[in-house]
């Protein structure tokens, strides 16, 4: 039985990584970690740790001390900021613990994607024809005669749609336009709603496409996954292929779309598992499970059949008694 550490286990990723992985009916020991000590982690996990924040100093040596204490054979990052401090620590955490198997895409598509502006710049060299154009600087009329009313100013760093501004007016500009350039960019909203779609891909160790599920979505105003159809926009494969070649992703990827005028324009990319991989899972495509085959037994997943039909996220319950609190 393989130990598996997920952390961020009270948030919609973490929580999906260990709900996917407990399919796999009794192959794993599952460690959850979080910084709450009141969340619904532990109804996931076999074994809950509360975590100090990933910003304290003391952090990558506490996670160590963590692995090594339970045996950990493989970590998972569920939240953002832990695949960033762990992708700069890959080589601390991994001498610290004995070679603990860390589940991070390459270090350079990290870097890359941890700052949008970077990541455009780089694709808008290559001549992608599915990015966004985006900007750095411009006054209101400026930006306003070149995308139209609304446009955006996205953050440059983050993920979830979380700092999104909508400028619909000049006043609504003027309150972030000292932002803009070092903390946002601008775009124009390509597409609508109804037409957006998350991809998830799975790449080998030589950024060869190995499988592939799509979903057509509506977010909640959080920036997750509430509902959600089995659906894949015409072109999908061609698209995360062209990528692949040109940012060699490795293990579980997630590219986010929008259909504009009837071509694939790409929202972002996240080098990770994201936060509809529950949603995969019960359809089919369980990349938790695919990245510790993967990454621990190198043993490269194929492309599953996955269900057809649709997935609506509501608020639940979880009731923990005092007599099941040890």
């Amino acid at each position: 039985m393989k130990t598996i550490l997920v952390s961020g286990a009270s948030g919609i990723i973490g929580y999906g990584v260990l709900k996917s992985l407990r399919q796999n009916e009794g192959a794993y020991k599952l460690i959850g970690t979080s910084i709450y000590d009141d969340s619904v982690a532990p109804a996931f996990c076999d074994i809950f740790e509360q975590a100090p924040y990933t910003t304290d100093a003391g952090y990558i040596d506490w996670l160590c001390s963590v692995v090594k204490k339970h045996n950990v054979d493989m970590i998972i990052p569920g939240i953002n900021d832990d695949m960033i401090v762990w992708n700069e620590h890959r080589e601390e955490i991994t001498a610290k613990t004995g070679g603990v198997a860390i589940l991070l895409n390459s270090p350079n598509l990290i870097d890359l994607c941890a700052d949008k502006w970077d990541f455009y710049d780089k694709l808008r060299s290559m001549d992608s024809p599915y990015l966004i154009e985006s900007r750095l600087s411009g006054t209101f009329i400026e930006l306003k005669e070149a995308y139209g009313l609304p446009f955006l100013l996205k953050p440059r760093r983050g993920f979830a749609s979380r700092g999104i501004v909508i400028v619909e007016s000049e006043g609504v500009f003027n309150e972030h336009k000292s932002d803009l350039g070092p903390v946002v960019i601008a775009q124009p909203i390509v597409g609508d709603k109804d037409t957006e779609y998350t991809v998830s891909a799975f790449f080998d160790q030589d950024s060869n496409l190995c499988c592939y599920m799509g979903l057509r979505r509506k977010l909640a105003k959080e920036g997750f996954t509430e509902k959600a159809e089995v659906a894949l926009p015409t072109g999908a494969e061609a698209a995360i292929t062209d990528f692949a070649a040109k940012i060699k992703p490795v293990g579980p990827t997630n590219f986010q779309f929008r259909l504009h005028n009837d071509e694939l324009k790409l929202l972002e990319i996240n080098p990770r598992i994201s936060s509809a991989t529950s949603i995969r899972a019960a359809f089919g495509y369980n990349e938790s499970v695919m990245a510790v085959d993967f990454f621990l037994g190198g043993i490269v997943p194929a492309q599953p059949i996955v269900r057809r039909g649709y997935a609506v996220r509501y608020i639940e319950d979880h009731i923990f008694y005092d007599s099941d609190i040890v």
